[in-house]
């Protein structure tokens, strides 16, 4: 789809409805511009991608928790191992 505007006194364009609609772009939307050639080439950037992942493993197994988990048995074999050298049973709780 071709159509011509007009640039305004500061060099400011208007992309038209159609356009828009065919390439989704928001107010505010950063735009990379290029000169190719003779040609300026406008690309709409994407999304921030970590705010494109944001919520991509919702609903998933919670990776915090077995984190907690792991660092939980790290704990254990590392107080078991301390008990074993100091030749005691057990280390007193904290």
């Amino acid at each position: 789809m071709a159509t011509v505007v007009t640039t305004s006194a500061k060099f400011q364009v208007v992309i038209p409805a159609g356009i828009r609609r065919q390439v989704p772009i928001k107010p505010g939307q950063p735009i990379r511009v290029e000169a190719r050639d003779s040609e300026i080439v406008l690309k709409p950037l994407r999304r921030d991608p970590v705010d494109a992942l944001f919520g991509c493993l919702k609903g998933g197994p919670s990776l915090t928790k077995a984190l907690e988990e792991e660092r939980r048995k790290d704990n254990e074999r590392e107080e078991a191992e301390i008990a074993r050298f100091m030749g005691t049973a057990r280390v007193p709780e904290r």
